[in-house]
C-alpha cells in the first residue's frame, strides 16, 4: 500500500467518522466497524504507517542520562 493510498484510506475513514456513518466504502470494498473505538483503532493505525512512510525508514532514538554527580 503506498502512502498516497493510506492518506486516501484515512480521509475516508475520518468523513465517515464525522458523519456518524460506521460503513466506509474504498476501492469497491465496504468495510463496517462495530464500533466507534474499532474506527479510532483504525485512525491510530494508519496514522502511524502514515507517520513511518512519510518518516522514511530511519527511525531516531533518544537516550536520556542523568546522574546526581556523586
Amino acid at each position: 500500500m503506498t502512502l498516497e493510498d493510506m492518506i486516501a484510506r484515512r480521509d475516508a475513514l475520518l468523513a465517515a467518522r464525522w458523519r456518524g456513518v460506521r460503513t466506509v466504502e474504498i476501492e469497491g470494498r465496504r468495510i463496517t466497524y462495530a464500533t466507534d473505538a474499532e474506527m479510532a483503532a483504525a485512525l491510530a493505525d494508519l496514522e502511524r504507517r502514515i507517520a513511518d512512510g512519510s518518516a522514511g525508514s530511519r527511525r531516531r532514538i533518544v537516550r536520556v542520562r542523568a546522574s546526581k554527580g556523586l
